[in-house]
């Protein structure tokens, strides 16, 4: 018995850095990421937050007069761009988005899909843009901060403070107790894809607020949001 309590009190006490999920891993099954990728628009629209984050911190630096610019790093399927461009569409504003991701079956899949007016994908490190001199008016990620090593965490931070003149908005799970079983419970039914053995590989390798404000730079601020995400926010006029 006191083996077993000394397990539970010890559940989920780490980051397991060791934990790698199917999907970062080369030889994945190519049938099943394809059915994760087509699932992330719903989970994300469940769990993410973003309608909040677009209304409160993105929408209100966009105009219907004015061009702007989101980047979107390692955006995967690409889910979410394409739902900033239809947010973007619908409240009338002038917004052209980039989501860029290194890896060849995320940018498959993503320029597969139907293409979307004003959004477009490409193969790419957030480095090579920085190299470039780009510059977006809001840079974000969806639920990649937990996947990096700390010192790519860093230069990721790095960039996003070279391509952004605006925002740049890191939104990523955090580490808890109750988000991992309540995804674990709602994820049952999505039984043919990643999503439920990788989404709780994601939840162990995640930060908690505290953790990620531990490792941020100077002028990043990290809130805690529900359900189980940490926002983690800079702001060039803060620099």
């Amino acid at each position: 018995m006191q083996f077993l309590a000394r397990r539970e009190n010890g559940f989920l006490a780490r980051r397991d850095v060791d934990a790698v999920e199917e999907m970062d891993k080369p030889d994945c099954d190519p049938v099943l990421l394809d059915r994760t990728y087509s699932q992330f628009g719903l989970i994300n629209a469940t769990v993410a937050g973003w309608r909040r984050t677009w209304a409160a911190q993105i929408r209100p630096r966009l105009s219907s007069s004015r061009p702007s610019t989101l980047l979107d790093i390692g955006s995967g399927g690409g889910d979410m761009p394409r739902a900033f461009a239809r947010w973007a569409a619908r409240d009338g504003l002038q917004l052209s988005i980039l989501g860029i991701d290194p890896d060849d079956r995320a940018h498959a899949f993503a320029t597969s899909q139907p293409p979307v007016l004003g959004l477009t994908f490409r193969r790419a490190f957030s480095t090579e843009l920085v190299a470039e001199g780009l510059k977006f008016d809001v840079v974000t990620s969806n639920h990649l901060l937990h996947h990096l090593a700390p010192e790519d965490l860093q230069s990721l931070l790095a960039d996003s403070e070279q391509l952004s003149r605006g925002i740049a908005l890191h939104n990523d799970i955090e580490r808890s107790r109750l988000g991992y079983h309540l995804f674990s419970l709602g994820t049952l039914p999505l039984r043919r894809s990643l999503i439920r053995r990788d989404g709780l590989t994601s939840i162990r390798r995640s930060y908690t607020a505290a953790e990620l404000a531990s490792v941020a730079p100077p002028g990043w601020e990290v809130t805690a949001r529900f359900p189980s995400h940490n926002l983690l926010v800079h702001r060039a006029s803060d620099a």
